[in-house]
């Protein structure tokens, strides 16, 4: 019981960090109907940013008090990675959006090659460490295994992660729910045209949803530096297929269910690694998720799409 508690908790933790890229996927496909698959690359540069800016603080200009330190990080992680995000959209994807619909695919599957080589050149190959700065946990019970004695604990970084995604995510959804550029991203996603000729500014809305998701990512990527503290150029593409396995298996195009598809692919990941083979995560989580598909074709939340005629 315990070990199953301790798997837990370190699924949700994952899931949370999955879960908050794949909203990113999931809100710009709901709106354009596109896969952006540059977006596990947007989080990359955003672990690249927040690792440059922590150095800067730290070691250059001498700021000690941690809590101030991971604001500011995280402040001006969310400014370039959203001005990133908006940079791709505004030269990558727009002038394309009326084409067919192969070029945007073709398109965010050459920004992704671009900015993994982008990095890999200016940043080097050789993975780029971070020394723990947030450790102690919270205790939770103790017991024993076949292996000796355990003790289940939540980690103060693992709390932070999920806290902060369970905020994000309340943030967000009042956001579309109760705002005018909610209320406007919800109008674009069910017929674009129909919302320009009412007024909607729909490249301004489009362009705004990419920043969005691009701040989520910027989030997700601090939090993935400071939970494992290692990072390089290639994790952009492993975090994004997952986050967008994660959007497709809740629903894509669905808020709550990229987060329960997050959710989801953590927990599966974790428990196949802890009580099967870690070699076979992968395989696990992309074989549930196929068969989810057969059987809910729309995902676990998503809604079928119905073909006005």
């Amino acid at each position: 019981m315990e070990y199953f508690v301790q798997q837990l908790i370190n699924g949700l933790t994952l899931g949370s960090i999955y879960g908050l890229i794949a909203i990113g996927y999931t809100m710009v496909y709901g709106i354009i109907g596109m896969i952006n698959f540059a977006h596990g690359d947007i989080f990359m540069i955003s672990s690249f940013i927040a690792l440059a800016v922590f150095l800067i603080l730290t070691s250059v200009l001498g700021f000690a008090f941690l809590p101030v330190v991971l604001l500011i990080v995280l402040l001006v992680a969310m400014l370039f990675t959203s001005a990133w995000g908006w940079t791709v959209e505004r030269l990558a994807y727009r002038p394309l959006r009326g084409s067919f619909r192969l070029a945007p695919l073709i398109t965010a599957i050459g920004m992704s090659i671009l900015l993994q080589n982008f990095v890999r050149v200016t940043q080097g190959a050789r993975v780029k460490p971070l020394p723990p700065q947030i450790q102690g946990g919270i205790p939770l019970m103790d017991g024993m295994t076949d292996a000796g004695p355990i003790v289940v604990q939540i980690s103060y970084m693992q709390l932070i992660i999920i806290v902060t995604t369970v905020v994000l995510m309340t943030v967000f959804s009042l956001i579309i729910a109760k705002t005018s550029l909610g209320r406007a991203q919800r109008a674009c996603e069910q017929d674009r045209k129909m919302a320009a000729l009412l007024g909607v500014n729909v490249d301004r809305t489009i362009s705004l949803t990419f920043v969005m998701g691009a701040a989520l990512a910027a989030v997700a990527g601090l939090m993935f530096l400071l939970l494992y503290g290692v990072i390089d150029f290639y994790i952009g593409f492993l975090a994004g297929v997952k986050a967008f396995t994660a959007a497709v298996l809740g629903g894509i195009g669905s808020l709550p269910g990229a987060m329960l598809g997050g959710l989801l692919i953590g927990l599966i990941e974790v428990f196949w690694a802890g009580y099967f083979s870690v070699e076979y995560k992968d395989v696990a989580a992309f074989s549930i998720l196929a068969i989810v598909l057969i059987f809910l074709p729309s995902g676990l939340l998503g809604k079928p799409e119905v073909e006005k005629v």
